[in-house]
Order: structure tokens, then sequence, then C-alpha cells
């Protein structure tokens, strides 16, 4: 498409695009379950950092078992040094279920890789001196539009029930991460 253009209707948009229009109320929900924490303080950080290891083990544990998925770096390990650096335990991890497709575990790998972005972000305001392996886990040069760009690909020519079942599973991603910010354990 060039500059000045419309996109035909009757095409559809890349996967990339769709998903960040069919998933952008879950992903302002999590954004805001989230931001209940202060991660300037010891304890709520240790809270906002329990409640990721408790969804992130579970996507991590589905997500590592499919080898046709696009390559990606897990970061849970991260997670845990962080919690061991503060003297905490692991959290069992949740029950996650994206579906049975590799669409729909490629829609869960497009939440965990697209977190990168803002766990950048959220390092900048974890209090001095803390661990923050799993916020700093920030994407090498390009690696996100990279991405982006196989997501796309896989997409073409996929029936719209494939396209479904990937907006299925980065949904189910997102919504395992506002039940995990909502039942955080309380720090004694």
């Amino acid at each position: 498409m060039t500059a000045g253009t419309r996109q035909d209707p009757e095409t559809p948009l890349p996967v990339a695009s769709r998903l960040r229009t069919m998933t952008r109320a879950a992903h302002d929900t999590v954004d805001a379950s989230f931001s209940r924490f202060d991660l300037a303080d010891r304890d709520d950080y240790a809270r906002f950092l329990l409640a990721h290891a408790s969804a992130t083990a579970a996507v991590e544990g589905v997500l590592v078992r499919d080898a046709t998925l696009p390559q990606w770096r897990p970061r849970l390990r991260l997670l845990l040094d962080d919690l061991a650096g503060l003297g905490l335990a692991p959290p069992l991890p949740l029950a996650f279920d994206p579906g049975d497709t590799v669409a729909a575990r490629l829609g869960a790998l497009y939440v965990m890789e697209g977190s990168r972005l803002g766990g950048a972000v959220l390092a900048k305001r974890v209090f001095d001196g803390a661990p923050a392996a799993f916020l700093s886990a920030r994407h090498d040069p390009g690696e996100w539009r990279a991405f982006l760009r196989t997501l796309d690909a896989r997409g073409v020519g996929q029936s719209p029930e494939w396209h479904d079942a990937v907006a299925a599973g980065a949904s189910a991603c997102f919504a395992l991460y506002a039940t995990a910010s909502s039942t955080t354990p309380v720090l004694h």
C-alpha cells in the first residue's frame, strides 16, 4: 500500500494489527489491574512479581512445549531470580488453556512478547536496588518487529477461524494476567 491510498475493505488487516484492535479492552484491563502496584514500594513490587510469576509460569509452561512457535526467550527464570532476590518463594502457577491450536498459542505468545515493551517502561519505576531482571529483559534490536512480521506472515491465507483463534489465545492470556493481579497474596 502506498502513501495516500486506502486499504481495500475486503483485504484483511495483518494479524498484529487485528490483534491490537481485538484485544485493546483486555490489554487496558490488565494495565489497569497492575497499575495499582507501586513499584517503588518493596511489598507492592513483591506482589507485582508474585502475580506475574503465577501467570508467566502457566503461559510459558504451555508455550515451551510448542516447537512450531517463532523463536522466543522465556523469562520465568529471570522472574524467579527476582523473587529470590526479595527472599520470596515462587507461587504456584495458575491454570492456563489458550486453546489447543498453534494459532491460539501464537496469540498468547504475542501477549508475552509484547509485555517486554511495557516491562522496559516499568523497570524505571522499581525501587533502588531492587532485583529487576524480569522487567529489564527487553527485546534485542529488531526482535519485536521481526516477531510481528512472522506473525503477519503466518496469517497470510488463513481462515477467519484461524484469526479468531489467535485473538482468543491473546485474550485468554490477558485474562490470566488480570486474574493473577486480582489474586495476589497479602505480604506480612
